[in-house]
């Protein structure tokens, strides 16, 4: 959209005057795939993903919510915009810091400095447009990865859809995003093999046809996700629980992250020790790095700015297996879900990128 600062990270695309992005929580590539007959539509859209290849895109890393709606918003990787996991720790106060719900509260604009991609194009009088729940309107996480432009609350699926159409139809140049949670909700809390799940992928696809039969002219539409999903069974050989186990703990001051991405951090002077214990115990089912070991191969994406180095844990391990690395007193909740994300794997980092045109 020949916006100052941006640049294309994905040739293949064909510009066009009006863009929307319509970002779909947890929708990846392998389950839309494997679900052809409750996606009728967007199944018959996967031979346009990527540009035409046929191909997905990737989620950063980790494969999560914030990283990745701050990566789609911004258009950088995590060790640039700084919200590195579900959970990291803040240098400044030496807390757990939650970056969904963005709790405790932390200043947004030190925390992520860089403008949004709405920011930019705002300024280059390209009309911007979120359109998304009208709980998120005021969100930190909204302000950080998202803000710039009109932000239009929506509540049902159907209005998000609608009112998208019509603020693409609103100015010779838009851009507008909009977004839909309750796959990924689904998912969480019944798996992504469950009927709940294919019902909400049934009604998701309903509405990205609905998007598409409004397209006003020279508007591509972009289907994409922030990550995958697996469910990951209800037993000990699948679910290691870090506080039952002695020698996880040892050494280990916060224990940050997702069951399937964590950040480690560990007590002065016991990092190595840490890292060492970690390879032992988790063997071959997680990837288990230092921070510099995890920066050096690109984990984070090719920099880490400064700010963000410490928020990274001394300890980055990433599950491999169908496996997870729960802790059932201090995260009861998430310890509970059926579905989850947060790794390297293909299930989980593959994200579609559809394509419809006018």
């Amino acid at each position: 959209m020949a916006v100052p600062g941006m640049t294309a990270a994905i040739p293949e695309l064909t510009p066009a005057d009006r863009n929307c992005v319509f970002l779909i929580d947890g929708l990846g590539w392998e389950q839309l795939k494997a679900h052809p007959g409750e996606a009728p539509f967007m199944t018959s859209l996967l031979a346009a993903s990527r540009g035409g290849t046929g191909r997905p895109i990737t989620a950063g890393y980790p494969a999560t919510t914030a990283t990745s709606l701050a990566s789609v918003g911004t258009g950088l990787p995590p060790g640039a915009h700084g919200l590195p996991g579900y959970t990291v720790r803040n240098p400044d106060t030496g807390e757990l810091m939650n970056q969904l719900r963005w709790q405790p509260w932390t200043p947004p604009r030190p925390w992520q400095p860089y403008p949004t991609v709405f920011e930019l194009a705002h300024r280059a009088g390209v009309h911007a447009a979120q359109v998304s729940s009208p709980t998120f309107a005021n969100t930190p996480l909204t302000k950080v990865a998202l803000s710039g432009g009109t932000f239009l609350g929506r509540l049902s699926g159907e209005e998000r859809m609608d009112t998208a159409a019509e603020q693409l139809a609103a100015a010779d140049r838009a851009l507008v995003y909009t977004y839909y949670a309750e796959v990924d909700g689904a998912g969480h809390r019944f798996g992504v093999d469950s009927d709940t799940w294919r019902g909400q992928l049934m009604y998701v696809d309903r509405l990205v046809q609905r998007l598409a039969e409004q397209l006003p002219p020279r508007s591509a539409l972009y289907v994409t996700a922030d990550h995958g999903m697996i469910d990951v069974p209800f037993d000990e050989d699948h679910r290691i629980d870090f506080d039952e186990d002695w020698e996880l703990k040892a050494g280990v001051a916060l224990l940050g992250g997702e069951g399937r991405a964590r950040h480690v951090y560990a007590v002065p002077g016991a990092a190595n020790d840490v890292l060492t214990c970690w390879r032992e115990v988790l063997g071959e089912q997680f990837w288990v790095a230092s921070r510099d070991e995890a920066i050096e191969a690109g984990w984070f994406g090719p920099a880490v700015d400064e700010r963000v180095y410490h928020r990274i844990g001394d300890v980055v391990a990433a599950a491999r297996d169908d496996v997870l690395l729960i802790a059932s007193e201090r995260e009861p909740r998430e310890s509970a879900m059926v579905g989850n994300h947060g790794s390297m794997t293909p299930a989980e980092q593959l994200v579609p990128l559809l394509e419809v045109r006018s």
